[in-house]
């Protein structure tokens, strides 16, 4: 069984995401979504409600969703997995995940990383920017999955 890890912090998980998700599934046999602690990131919401949001929105049998706050390659040498697939919107994504993909390799030569490139409409679309976007006021729906609008509202403004 090939069983890829897709790593990230998901705060909150976007439309890009669940397409990175959607398409490494296609691709592997077995795919953790892996929810991460980033120290540089400030996060609105807990890696608890982060696990939440994720099962809400994802209902695919060979994906698992789990939680890790330690090396991102032990956890990927512990579940056996094959390959870490990382989303890809710019140069500027690329530059950064190519550093963390050859350090893995070099912590763990039996590993890949698969980069998957963001389909167009999802080029620009960020956690980041749907927070902001939310916090002044903004229409998220377009770049959240509908199960989850609301509780990225009421995290975000506080109402509905």
């Amino acid at each position: 069984m090939k069983i890829a890890v897709c790593p990230g912090s998901f705060d909150p998980v976007t439309l890009g995401h669940l397409d990175i998700i959607e398409r490494a599934s296609e691709l592997f046999d077995r795919v953790v979504v892996l929810v991460m602690t980033n120290s540089a990131k400030h996060c609105a919401f807990t890696v608890e409600e982060r696990i939440a949001l994720l099962k809400k929105c994802v209902c695919n049998p060979k994906v698992e969703i789990d939680t890790y706050s330690g090396l991102l390659i032990n956890y990927a040498k512990e579940k056996g997995a094959v390959a870490i697939v990382k989303g890809l919107r710019a140069v500027s994504d690329f530059d950064y995940e190519f550093q963390q993909a050859l350090i893995n390799k070099s912590l763990f030569p039996g590993i890949e990383t698969v980069f998957l490139t963001a389909r167009s409409e999802n080029m620009f679309l960020s956690s980041s920017m749907v927070k902001e976007v939310c916090s002044l006021d903004g229409d998220i729906s377009p770049f959240v999955p509908k199960e989850i609008v609301k509780d990225i509202y009421l995290r975000c403004k506080g109402d509905n």
